[in-house]
């Protein structure tokens, strides 16, 4: 009976291995996603963003007590659109979630993404799994001061785009918008994702910076389409920033700099106001080796072929 027993167990427990995979076996399946582009604060802080190391970041972690390891959990359920009734004054950026607090910190040195006022913007949501819902997005009012905490008042009553049921591509929703045409300095982009197969809204704020007025506008935006990052939900991030604003160091205000190469082949320069940027480059289209090298080889091919005729034609006159 002990062997009979031994061996029943086995075939069960190798029937029941596939369905371990299935997403209700580790719990309730869920969206889970944050802006990637332009880089949200829980991203951009999170094991799998490039700005851990920057004050901002460091500071925010210290308040949450642990790091934003779960950047793409920060929903709220039983919302429905009562947003500004459930959410508080100076949560806006954490949803009021204890885990997030850090989000909340009032401060000038977020790390930001570069717009132009009225441009086109593309935002990049990352989302491990595809649900119905709306995407609301709000740009702060003129006037915005960063370093006060983010308030439902700073916002506009209505969003300056509404994207319904985006379809999930590549483990990211892409949405174009045009962005407002009376924005200077710095400002926050807040992105609500009302679910509708879920009863779960996302908050998320991405730092922007537009050039301030009567001041060049400096670099666009990267066009370069966002790659798959490493991320434990399989979730896109950005091949490269697009603008993104150093806020570790600093400039004379109005005072240009040259521009430098930076480590991961992006080069530094600076915004009208004399804020550092990162943006990223791209390769020319320029012959690749094997080209080069094929041209080379025709080339003495060719001279040496002349001089073969020469030398013949010297021979007959002889």
């Amino acid at each position: 009976m002990s062997r009979m027993t031994a061996r029943l167990s086995v075939r069960v427990a190798a029937a029941a291995a596939p369905l371990l995979l299935l997403p209700w076996a580790a719990g309730p399946a869920q969206a889970h996603g944050a802006p990637t582009d332009p880089v949200s604060r829980v991203y951009a802080c999170s094991p799998e963003g490039d700005a851990t190391g920057t004050a901002a970041c460091r500071a925010a972690i210290t308040a949450n007590g642990a790091p934003f390891t779960a950047w793409d959990n920060l929903r709220v359920a039983g919302v429905a659109g009562r947003d500004r009734e459930v959410i508080p004054d100076g949560r806006l950026c954490s949803g009021n979630l204890p885990a997030y607090r850090g989000l909340d910190l009032a401060r000038r040195d977020w790390p930001a993404t570069r717009l132009s006022p009225g441009g086109r913007l593309t935002l990049t949501y990352a989302s491990t799994i595809a649900h119905t819902g709306t995407f609301r997005l709000y740009l702060t009012k003129p006037g915005y001061d960063p370093s006060k905490p983010l308030t439902w008042s700073d916002l506009p009553e209505r969003p300056f785009a509404e994207v319904k049921d985006p379809p999930l591509r590549g483990g990211a929703y892409r949405m174009n918008a045009t962005l407002p045409a009376d924005r200077t300095g710095r400002q926050v982009l807040y992105t609500i994702w009302q679910n509708t197969s879920t009863p779960d809204t996302y908050y998320s704020c991405s730092d922007v910076v537009f050039p301030e007025r009567g001041k060049a506008a400096g670099a666009k935006r990267s066009s370069e389409p966002a790659a798959s990052a490493p991320a434990r939900a399989s979730a896109p991030a950005p091949a490269s920033p697009s603008a993104r604003v150093s806020p570790e160091q600093s400039a004379p205000a109005g005072s240009p700099a040259p521009a430098a190469r930076g480590s991961g082949g992006r080069t530094e320069s600076t915004t009208a106001d004399g804020t550092p940027v990162a943006e990223a480059t791209h390769g020319g289209s320029g012959p690749s080796a094997p080209l080069l090298a094929g041209g080379a080889s025709a080339v003495l091919l060719l001279t040496g072929g002349a001089a073969l005729v020469l030398r013949l034609r010297r021979a007959r006159g002889r």
